[in-house]
């Protein structure tokens, strides 16, 4: 299998502000996460050869498709990339078929019906191929256009705001679709958004955007656990992102036993299936710390820890403590008043209370393999 990983690195003051520098391997879902105007969708086209910054380089494997350093600029339509548009930007003349089978030129002609009606099953539209982009909804022309650019069996793939036109319900099936298709793709996934949903229910490693420059970089789980990211509990508050492995299942009851390897957890989470891995999200807000641990209280969660680090900002009143628990580091929000109260400190032992109602809970799809006619391409290029 060749090299794959993406590389880039931009910088420039003008016209938009911009300090990045990351990489993304294969498998990998980065969340480029920010507030609008902080250069998101720039990155995305300067990895696309849709933009040229002053100065950057952007590489996938040991092919360099920008140097400004050096003066080398790969054009777009040379660069193995599958753009999906945030407004779609299908041909609205054409089918659904005809807009994936557009993308289709390097393939032989005999072959690229069969490859586009094969791409439409792949993002389940194989019933819609006959539809013009009016006669289908957002969700399903967000699919076509995923279609699309998987069409071009891109070396990576990138989304600007891809779930931005749909509901709620259709958001978190595209997620599940998408992170889906990144495991079994096996190429750099790249995702611009400005909701924090997507980051939570979709992303392994996510990049912090202000202004134009990284706050912080890193996977999820460690990131989301960090108490001193004061910009985004302002944003969209602070909470500890970790996968874990359901144990039990009461379909009755509405609740789930999840190992998550400092303990278990019980979870409201009526559709998980036991043996299922789960991606678990447990808001710093709804946690709530005691020096002894309670007993007859009506929630199901109090969990053991040592107390790990303590960050507090002078803007906020509150202090944002972080527990090891095990191998996983949980994010608790307090007032001073209670820090104080209770005696928190740095490798003191406290015990963390968490309703089961608070902890969300989603379950990861378990990748099917790559497609036969696609892996094999994959594998060859």
């Amino acid at each position: 299998m060749p090299d794959r990983r993406l590389s880039v690195t931009i910088r420039q003051a003008t016209p938009i502000p911009l300090d990045v520098a990351f990489s993304c391997t294969p498998g990998d879902v980065l969340a480029i996460f920010g507030p609008s105007g902080s250069g998101k969708t720039t990155i995305l086209r300067t990895i696309a050869g849709l933009y040229r910054p002053a100065h950057a380089t952007v590489r996938s494997g040991s092919e360099t498709w920008l140097d400004t350093a050096t003066g080398t600029a790969v054009p777009a339509h040379r660069r193995v990339v599958g753009f999906v548009f945030q407004e779609y930007a299908l041909f609205p003349h054409l089918t659904a078929l005809g807009n994936v089978t557009v993308a289709l030129g390097h393939r032989p002609r005999a072959e690229r019906r069969a490859r586009a009606g094969a791409l439409l099953s792949l993002v389940h539209l194989a019933e819609q191929r006959d539809r013009r982009p009016h006669e289908l909804s957002g969700g399903e022309r967000q699919r076509v256009a995923l279609a699309r650019a998987l069409a071009r069996e891109p070396a990576v793939l990138v989304l600007d705001e891809p779930f931005a036109a749909v509901d709620r319900a259709v958001r978190r099936r595209l997620q599940d679709e998408i992170a889906l298709l990144g495991e079994t793709l096996n190429v750099p996934l790249v995702l611009v958004t400005h909701d924090f949903e997507d980051v939570v229910r979709l992303a392994t490693h996510v990049l912090l955007l202000e202004q134009g420059r990284t706050v912080a970089s890193g996977p999820v789980s460690t990131l989301m656990s960090r108490p001193d990211l004061s910009w985004l509990r302002e944003a969209v508050g602070l909470g500890a992102v970790f996968h874990a492995v359901v144990t039990r299942a009461d379909a009755n009851g509405g609740l789930a036993e999840l190992d998550f390897g400092g303990g278990t957890l019980l979870a409201a989470a009526p559709d998980a299936a036991a043996g299922a891995t789960v991606r678990v999200r447990i808001p710093a807000r709804e946690v709530i710390l005691a020096t002894h641990k309670p007993e007859g209280l009506s929630l199901h969660n109090v969990v053991s820890g040592t107390v790990s680090a303590l960050h507090s900002d002078p803007a906020f009143a509150h202090v944002i403590v972080q527990i090891a628990v095990g191998e996983q580091r949980l994010l608790a929000e307090v007032t001073r008043d209670a820090i104080e109260k209770l005696g928190v400190r740095v490798g003191g032992h406290i015990h963390a209370l968490i309703k089961a109602v608070s902890i969300d809970v989603r379950t990861i799809p378990e990748p099917q393999g790559h497609p036969s006619w696609l892996g094999r391409d994959l594998e060859k290029s």
